[in-house]
């Protein structure tokens, strides 16, 4: 027990250095790996939270001091204590694996409006993490050295002394190991499991299926929700058509971004020629749109930049393929429902799409640039795949460059909850342009406008229009909660019941439990197509 405490209050003095002495007594046999790894994880626990403490009790009172107030005021504190509230556990690992930033970053912790209890958490969660690694590295490397030599005659002070040098030498490495490359890495990897937006579709919905299975108890009928747009097969829960979609809300004049269907059925040569008869058709130039007419969730849209990619694209489509006017400007998502027997519908939502760019400073490689960024760094890999240019390419000192063009979150556009920009003007818009689809009551608009002002005077354009499936897609605002999220998702759902009830009690049915899963499979089975750029197939195949 004695050792125990000892070596607890040695972290204080060196944490490393303690942790590999740790490692080297378990490979001696002097102690168990659970001991040795609880002994300094407590010990480095109190160091943090000394820290922590240290930091609240004197860093704060400082900060009213007069002349240093001047130099960090107190509107500069807040908003450190708002980021540091907001990404605590991200920092505290970043902070435990980089040499030199703890000591700084944990008192800064303190200092700040931060909740002890919550940080006292993070602390713990990353010497779980780190302890282990280290003196589990010291055990290993240490039993068979030890053992060697000693067997060639060393006194055991000295071998003791040898694997303490070597286990240093194996710490230096694993902090090298962990290069700015590899940490920035492991932090993307964090922030995607422990973020609720970044989440696989399949993990954010599971919570959700029990009070699915609730409604379709409650109105009797587990598929209700295919009744919610009549006018489209399964209610565009799956397999629907776009181009089909986009004809009928075409009875708007003006209101839909020009297209035309190139069917799979055509020779490479007559896609390609279809093509540009309707560029030529329209006074299209390039760019222009490409996308599957049965997709989701970006998969295989394009955005065509010269007659290259519009070629390899379409020669190598695997299905019909929809070519669209490129609509220049802001997008958005609205997401509309309207009950049968009411005569105006409501916006339920609107969602800001942003589109994440880097700015070069003329010395970091674009990768190091995309790795540097705050949230770019969560997509990373999806960023560089995408991107149109070498990750080591370096742009010029306040250069620009955009990583995604396409308005999807899985393929790294960035989602805002614009609830702030509805108007009565946009609700007439988008009630009216609904209106000319028959059968359509509950959806996502996805919209292009010149401008913001543009768009809340309900002059857009409509690219794509979602069924039953779609999402109000700003919950993956990473403002909002996943409390929240899930509330806007169960309130969404309820309303595609209630939709299918009134149509059910107008005598419509709808579709059968059998025949939507064999809708889901077939859609399963045929959705995805390859880029012409090859640098995106795998984003492509991986985005829905």
């Amino acid at each position: 027990m004695t050792e125990l405490l000892l070596i607890a209050l040695a972290t204080l003095v060196s944490e490393d250095l303690t942790c590999i002495a740790a490692g080297v007594l378990v490979a001696q046999g002097k102690l168990s790996f659970t001991a040795a790894t609880a002994a300094c994880l407590m010990g480095i626990l109190a160091g943090d939270l000394l820290l922590f403490l240290a930091g609240r009790c004197i860093g704060r009172p400082a900060l009213r001091w007069a002349p240093l107030a001047r130099f960090i005021p107190r509107e500069k504190v807040d908003l450190a204590s708002a980021w540091l509230a907001q990404k605590g556990l991200i920092v505290v690992f970043a902070s435990r694996f980089t040499p030199g930033l703890r000591l700084a970053t944990y008192f800064a912790a303190g200092i700040l409006r931060t909740r002890f209890g919550a940080f006292a958490a993070y602390f713990l969660l990353a010497s779980l993490v780190w302890t282990p690694l280290l003196v589990g590295a010291s055990a290993l490397l240490g039993g068979p050295v030890l053992l060697q030599l000693l067997d060639r005659g060393a006194g055991a002070t000295q071998a003791f002394l040898i694997v303490i040098a070597a286990a240093l030498v194996l710490h230096f490495l694993l902090r090298r190991a962990l290069s700015f490359h590899r940490r920035r890495r492991l932090l993307g990897f964090l922030r995607r499991k422990l973020e609720w937006e970044f989440w696989p579709a399949w993990a954010a919905y599971l919570p959700l299926i029990p009070y699915l299975a609730w409604l379709g108890l409650k109105h009797r009928s587990l598929t209700l929700f295919t009744l919610s747009n009549p006018g489209i097969p399964s209610g565009g829960f799956a397999g629907e058509s776009k181009s089909e979609i986009l004809a009928r809300l075409s009875a708007a004049e003006g209101a839909v971004a020009g297209f035309a269907l190139i069917p799979h059925s055509l020779s490479g040569a007559l896609r390609i020629h279809r093509a540009g008869a309707f560029m030529k058709e329209s006074g299209l130039q390039f760019p222009v749109v490409l996308k599957p007419d049965i997709g989701e969730r970006g998969s295989g849209v394009l955005i065509a930049r010269g007659q290259v990619e519009l070629e390899s694209y379409l020669l190598h489509a695997s299905g019909d393929t929809i070519i669209q006017q490129y609509v220049p400007g802001v997008e958005f998502g609205v997401f509309y429902y309207r009950f049968p027997d009411e005569a105006r519908g409501r916006i339920f939502s609107i969602t800001r799409k942003h589109f994440p760019s880097v700015t070069g400073d003329g010395a970091s490689t674009l990768e190091q640039l995309i790795l540097a960024n705050p949230r770019a760094v969560c997509l990373a890999s999806r960023y560089l795949r995408s991107v149109r240019r070498s990750p080591a390419d370096i742009p010029a000192a306040g250069e620009k460059v955009p990583l995604v063009e396409i308005g999807s979150h899985c393929r790294g556009a960035v989602f805002r909850n614009g609830a702030e920009l509805r108007t009565h003007r946009l609700e007439e818009a988008v009630d009216s342009i609904s209106k000319h689809h028959p059968g359509f009551f509950f959806g996502r608009f996805d919209v292009r406008a010149a401008s913001v002002g543009e768009f809340q005077e309900g002059r857009f354009q409509v690219i794509e229009l979602n069924g039953v499936s779609a999402e109000a897609a700003h919950i993956y605002d990473p403002a909002v909660s996943l409390r929240e999220a899930y509330w806007v998702l169960r309130s969404q759902w309820r309303i595609a019941f209630e939709i299918g009830a009134v149509h059910r009690r107008l005598g419509l049915r709808p579709m059968p439990l059998r025949d939507l899963i064999g809708t889901l499979r077939g859609h399963l089975g045929q959705r995805s197509l390859p880029p012409s750029d090859p640098r995106l197939a795998t984003e492509l195949s991986n985005a829905v």
